[in-house]
């Protein structure tokens, strides 16, 4: 018996997980004298590419073209809190079923990269300020999104992706049949499966109960070299 139990435990090791601390920065107003206390847990990301029905990606904050006109990610990558992307997971079989699909501007957005853009437009508006809400986006429970067809064609939409205008807003009135009839479909259809809408911006969604998900200051370079591992897709 006792030669049977030492043949299984590395069976048992292989079989467990391995387990990752990782930490939280707080986020309030600090001075170098200041400490940035660490909170452990996890943070429980998923790599959107991996989902069984990938959505299509231009994350623009990889890029130039976004409306600080400086590339704030490294690299094109998005993440979301596997609550989140079980969620955006759904949405993408819904609309497969009708020849469409999402395509992501943005999702997980470290907190430093909250503040970059909050100091460029004090207006939340279109940003989150970090020291009341610590950002929507930076705990992976929020994502920009638009509607594609299968040949990864935007739907027309009430305004292009980061117009900070009236013409964003979801009440706007101003735009033509067709692109509200394709706003009123993003937003059904996110609502749907557990997202909420955003009134000042089209494509800003919201997983329901954002608030009770940390934010997190963990870079994507961090993510992509397994520093801070990311969950496998749901």
């Amino acid at each position: 018996m006792k030669r049977l139990f030492l043949l299984l435990i590395p069976l048992l090791a292989i079989a467990q997980p391995e387990q990752t601390t990782l930490y939280l920065k707080e986020a309030g107003k600090s001075s170098d004298s200041e400490k940035i206390s660490a909170i452990p847990f996890e943070h429980h990301l998923v790599d959107l590419s991996l989902l069984p029905i990938p959505p299509l990606l231009e994350i623009r904050y990889a890029t130039k073209y976004n409306f600080t006109g400086a590339q704030l990610y490294p690299f094109p990558r998005a993440y979301l809190h596997r609550d989140a992307a079980i969620a955006l997971q759904a949405v993408q079989k819904d609309l497969a079923d009708c020849g469409l699909g999402l395509k992501i501007y943005d999702a997980y957005r470290p907190l430093s990269v909250q503040r970059k853009m909050w100091n460029l437009i004090h207006d939340d508006r279109y940003v989150s300020n970090p020291d009341a809400s610590r950002g929507r986006h930076t705990r992976g429970a929020a994502v920009d999104v638009t509607l594609v067809d299968k040949l990864g064609n935007e739907l027309p939409m009430p305004s292009p992706f980061d117009e900070f205008s009236n013409s964003a807003h979801r009440d706007y009135t101003g735009c033509t049949p067709e692109q509200r009839k394709n706003s009123l479909l993003l937003e059904e259809i996110m609502k749907k499966h557990g997202f909420d809408s955003f009134a000042f911006e089209w494509w800003h969604f919201d997983l329901r109960n954002w608030q009770n998900y940390p934010p997190l200051d963990i870079t994507f370079q961090e993510l992509s070299s397994g520093q801070k591992f990311t969950l496998s897709p749901p």
